[in-house]
């Protein structure tokens, strides 16, 4: 079954289910751009965070289904954090709630089993995920260049690399490690020793980083799938002393946070992809031109964009221009086909906006 465009005049309101904490940056990041991105369409929102606690979603999604009828918002939209996505789908269908995933769509066996948008769940609209592939492989390929030019081989004559992803489960963090698999695959001077799973922890990578040193104690390269993961290997690494981050010991990681960038500046990281929080901002232009009758089926009801770059000190630095003070200048209203008739297809990436 194919869900209908909406006709019940133009006002909307949406809901966000924020799989993070309000405190944690990448995802205080998300809220702060999709807020102003709303504020510029003129689209209510309310927002709702899980606080990585995975389950709290499914409560919070029920608490939504549960108002009346004439409060409930419009649309939602969710994650699939932690493979979260098929309940919080099975919760809202039949509510007359519209659902667009952002950020992690269904992984495949999910949709094996569960279907695609606008069939077994009718009132899943659709969904949009930043490639997330290219965050792994451009990290992994600058660390590894890097380390090349440092001369960070082993008496062996290889690249040394240890890995601290997100999940298991989440499409965005096993789309992040293929694309760093692949850059390890493309080179044979590369070993990597162990890929480890600290849930996007800074502690839990502390952790994993003390035991890792002691294990791999010939490894110089560090691929990290978040920036908190690295904050939390380098805390490990300072407590060890054996090396500093950017000179013995390399890092890459992922996030445009105001610290990964200031990090990035001064050495401590050598490789930093980011620009994906804008997903969120995205995904409410399409839920605008949705809304008022302009579908995005021709371009696909599950679209995966480019949206990472790899910060040079440049892109770093026009970054922290544009948006260091916050997102109070983010207007996403010339991206939307219903606001911008000659719009025929999404501009969806990041350096656009710098």
């Amino acid at each position: 079954m194919v869900c209908g465009l909406p006709f019940m005049g133009w006002a909307q309101a949406v809901a966000f289910i924020n799989p993070g904490h309000p405190d944690e940056p990448y995802w205080r990041t998300v809220s702060e751009s999709m807020n102003a991105a709303a504020r510029s369409l003129g689209v209510p929102l309310e927002e709702y965070f899980v606080r990585r606690e995975h389950l709290r979603s499914f409560e919070i999604a029920r608490s939504i289904v549960a108002r009346p009828a004439d409060k409930r918002p419009d649309y939602v939209i969710v994650t699939n954090d932690y493979g979260t996505g098929p309940e919080l789908l099975r919760i809202f269908e039949g509510s007359g709630i519209r659902v667009f995933l952002a950020f992690s769509t269904l992984t495949a066996a999910q949709k094996a089993e569960h279907g695609g948008p606008r069939e077994r769940f009718s009132h899943w609209i659709g969904s949009l995920e930043p490639r997330a592939t290219d965050a792994g492989y451009l990290t992994a390929q600058a660390l590894i260049a890097a380390g090349r030019a440092q001369r960070a081989h082993g008496p062996d004559s290889k690249l040394h690399l240890l890995a601290i992803a997100g999940d298991r489960s989440t499409t965005s963090s096993i789309q992040r490690n293929e694309g760093m698999l692949k850059a390890v695959g493309e080179a044979p001077d590369v070993v990597l020793h162990q890929t480890v799973y600290a849930g996007w922890s800074r502690t839990k990578a502390e952790e994993q980083m003390t035991w890792l040193l002691q294990r791999h104690p010939q490894a110089r390269l560090v691929w990290t799938g978040s920036d908190l993961m690295a904050f939390g290997a380098m805390d490990a690494l300072a407590k060890n002393g054996t090396a500093a981050p950017g000179q013995g010991m390399l890092f890459s990681s992922v996030n445009t946070t105001t610290e990964a960038i200031k990090r990035l500046r001064n050495g401590q990281l050598t490789a930093l992809a980011g620009g994906h929080f804008i997903a969120g901002a995205w995904a409410l232009v399409m839920v605008y031109d949705y809304h008022r009758g302009r579908d995005f089926v021709s371009e696909g009801l599950e679209l995966e964009r480019p949206m990472f770059a790899l910060l040079t000190p440049d892109l770093a630095h026009r970054y922290q221009q544009r948006f260091g003070d916050g997102f109070g200048s983010l207007n996403v209203r010339s991206y939307s086909k219903v606001l911008n008739p000659k719009v025929k297809r999404y501009q969806f990436g990041f350096e656009q906006l710098l």
